[in-house]
């Protein structure tokens, strides 16, 4: 009877300290480790590979037809923005729903001050979906599936923009005050005095709002920038205002 209770006393030792439960110690990190380099590696090298095939399809496609620095400056921050937090969120479990509701605010995302044109917005797209590609890739994928993916992107792009779209037509908006030249059978005289103003040769107008307390009106003009002095400026209206 007593090896009994001996032999009882010892298990009860055993257990009692896995039941005790140890305090937490503090983490001020919440866990985060603070130096990790074989991911910093794998991220900087990432990076640096997405943002090559950003440059040139920002830079040396879209940017020299386009002049426009405004867009310029947003690609370049939705593409670094989007693959950073992409990335990071990669071994984050997220629920279906989370993951639809960000990819909706992305692909809706609009600027209050001006609409974005149809152009500019699927460059961003382009953009958004080439830095979700890049960031989420994982070892199933190869470097070079990879880097074919983007680099057929950017063929695509700038075939349709270079080649196939052999001429770029821009367009300006001009407040005009000779509202009399709008009318039937007066565009020919509205288009030659807009030239003479403006200095650019004029491939067709579209006439849009106008205001007749002020006598002035909206014109749109479009012109072909191969055919111009070079003495047009870098900015211009992407369309009329409601």
């Amino acid at each position: 009877m007593l090896l009994d209770w001996t032999h009882l006393f010892l298990q009860v030792q055993d257990v009692l300290p896995a039941v005790v439960e140890e305090p937490e110690k503090f983490k001020p990190l919440g866990g985060l480790k603070f130096f990790n380099g074989e991911d910093l590696l794998g991220l900087v090298i990432r990076m640096l590979l997405h943002l090559t095939f950003v440059f040139v399809l920002v830079r040396l496609i879209y940017y020299p037809l386009a002049k426009r620095k405004d867009f310029l400056f947003t690609y370049f921050l939705f593409s670094i923005s989007i693959f950073t937090m992409c990335f990071l969120l990669e071994s984050v479990k997220l629920e279906m729903g989370f993951a639809l509701g960000l990819f909706a605010v992305f692909g809706i995302i609009r600027y209050r001050t001006d609409a974005i044109p149809i152009k500019e917005m699927t460059y961003l797209f382009i953009v958004i979906g080439m830095s979700v590609m890049n960031a989420l890739i994982n070892k199933k994928i190869s470097v070079v599936e990879l880097v074919f993916a983007n680099v057929s992107i950017l063929a695509l792009t700038y075939g349709l923009e270079h080649v196939w779209l052999l001429r770029h037509e821009s367009q300006k908006l001009v407040v005009y005050e000779k509202i009399t030249l709008i009318q039937k059978g007066r565009r020919a005289e509205l288009i030659a005095d807009l030239e003479e103003r403006t200095g650019i040769k004029i491939n067709r107008v579209e006439i849009g709002k106008i205001d007749f307390l002020r006598d002035t009106v909206m014109v749109k003009i479009y012109f072909y920038e191969d055919q111009q002095d070079g003495h047009i400026d870098e900015t211009f209206s992407s369309g009329f205002n409601n």
